[in-house]
């Protein structure tokens, strides 16, 4: 069932309205007419509203709410990922990704072994390209937020950007091994912010792995494989994944005169 996000000021008691791009979405590319289901989202909340097509303009599409349910469809920390730039066009599918994995937030990273380089004009229209990613990812996996992607930072200033969180993972092919690495995550707590870096092609430079060390990040192995920088961050969202996913009690409120 398609799934829409829309701001909250759009939203009533019975009523959801949406505008913008997705109604020429709904009427010529999904061809959906009055009567059928879809599922609407704000992007800033947990809350899915369930809802039943009334009217179709040119403008809008208005939906009658059926009911409202608070999913849990959120991981219960909120883990960003510091993606080093890899080539070619590989960032947009690490995103995508990542967004179905659960990832809260995604922050392109220039570390010192990147070659691809961006700044000015070129980085922010990636940035948004990067964005339309997300929100598409999200709304196919029905996430309760859309997660955002940042600008381009150095690998300095990520690590400062990174400096609050209550855990700091950096997989390095020279980490301890798997046992050490079981036991970092093992202690990761359900509401434990978690920022996670993940190297380009070539990997971290020694003094950049050295210099998160300094800060507190915790080296681990991802196996004794070397990883593509595409599949390494996948790898440890989908452990950090697992490890965090909880099952919460449902609660749906039925809305009177369904």
């Amino acid at each position: 069932m398609h799934c829409f996000f829309v701001p909250p000021g759009q939203i009533t008691a019975e009523e959801v309205t949406i505008t913008g791009s997705d109604v020429n979405h709904i009427r010529n590319v999904l061809r959906m007419q009055p009567g059928e289901e879809f599922h609407v989202r704000t992007g800033q909340d947990d809350l899915d509203y369930r809802c039943r097509i009334e009217r179709i303009t040119a403008q809008e599409v208005t939906g009658k709410i059926l009911w409202v349910e608070e999913e849990g469809a959120e991981l219960p920390s909120k883990i960003t990922l510091y993606q080093s730039l890899p080539k070619s066009d590989k960032m947009e599918w690490i995103i995508q990704k990542a967004v179905e994995l659960g990832a809260y937030s995604i922050v392109p990273v220039a570390s010192a072994r990147s070659i691809v380089k961006l700044s000015g004009d070129k980085a922010a229209n990636k940035v948004r390209r990067w964005n339309a990613v997300s929100e598409s990812a999200a709304k196919q996996s029905r996430r309760g937020v859309i997660p955002q992607v940042g600008g381009v930072l150095s690998f300095r200033e990520a690590l400062r950007d990174a400096a609050s969180y209550d855990v700091v993972l950096i997989p390095y092919e020279l980490a301890e091994d798997m046992d050490h690495t079981r036991q970092v995550l093992d202690r990761i707590r359900p509401g434990d912010s978690v920022a996670v870096f993940i190297g380009p092609e070539g990997g971290f430079e020694p003094e950049e792995v050295e210099a998160a060390a300094a800060m507190g990040a915790k080296s681990v192995t991802l196996g004794r494989r070397i990883l593509r920088t595409e599949t390494a961050g996948m790898t440890l969202l989908s452990a950090l994944m697992v490890a965090l996913e909880g099952r919460r009690p449902e609660n749906i409120t039925e809305q009177q005169g369904k």
